[in-house]
């Protein structure tokens, strides 16, 4: 690898960048590609797949190999309520780097979540630090704190954004966006109601479909249509 690939692959860690060093097969020179940048590549279907599942591998046809350097998926789960306490675990348990924040401290306590990474404190942009390789996932049903993470995460262009409640709820909060001058494309990147539509009732099942659909943001499957209307948190 030429020093300046390995500088920019170097780089692209510490920015938390997603990039693929491409190494031809027949020994000529090699080169890195930002996935911000691989839609006008002579390898974007190659580098679409590849980035979607994440894994490196040989590329025969394309007489290449592509190595995939992805940051560690980061969730931020706004809201310490139950929905949270069998979320977070799963997540981790996954490969995601797990951040909860809930201003109401009777929620974040460390008895509930001291093996995580918890702040009793309002949601802001040096808290969250928000990036495309984070989801962002809005449980409190307060809109003075979920509001505030959603607009974060779609300047932020997250991956995945989803908020908990019914579809009159999301109503209500279409109106207040719409009001705080967001634009429609943004709002309908808001998963609402949240989840793949599994029938889950409980907390715990609730945790497995919105881990389910966040998992299927990050690889770029497919989806069913939304769930129907939560309430549990």
């Amino acid at each position: 690898m030429k020093l300046s690939d390995l500088k920019a692959v170097n780089a692209a860690r510490t920015e938390r960048r997603l990039c693929a060093v491409i190494t031809p097969l027949d020994g000529s020179e090699g080169r890195v590609v930002f996935a911000a940048d691989a839609a006008s590549d002579p390898l974007a279907g190659v580098l679409a797949r590849r980035f979607a599942s994440g894994t490196s591998g040989r590329e025969a046809e394309a007489g290449v190999f592509v190595r995939i350097h992805r940051p560690s998926p980061r969730l931020v789960v706004i809201g310490a309520v139950h929905v949270t306490q069998a979320l977070a675990p799963m997540a981790e348990a996954v490969g995601f780097e797990v951040t909860i924040i809930d201003p109401r401290g009777a929620f974040a306590t460390e008895e509930r979540f001291g093996a995580f990474d918890f702040h009793a404190e309002w949601p802001d942009d040096a808290l969250m630090k928000l990036d495309a390789e984070t989801a962002v996932v809005t449980l409190t049903h307060d809109p003075k704190i979920d509001d505030i993470a959603l607009l974060a995460a779609m300047k932020a262009d997250c991956f995945y954004i989803g908020a908990l409640g019914s579809r009159k709820t999301h109503a209500k909060r279409i109106d207040r966006m719409t009001a705080a001058g967001v634009s429609e494309a943004d709002m309908s990147r808001i998963h609402a109601p949240i989840g793949l539509a599994i029938g889950a009732a409980s907390p715990p099942e609730i945790a497995v479909s919105v881990l389910a659909e966040v998992i299927a943001a990050l690889r770029g499957a497919e989806t069913k249509a939304a769930a129907p209307e939560r309430r549990a948190a």
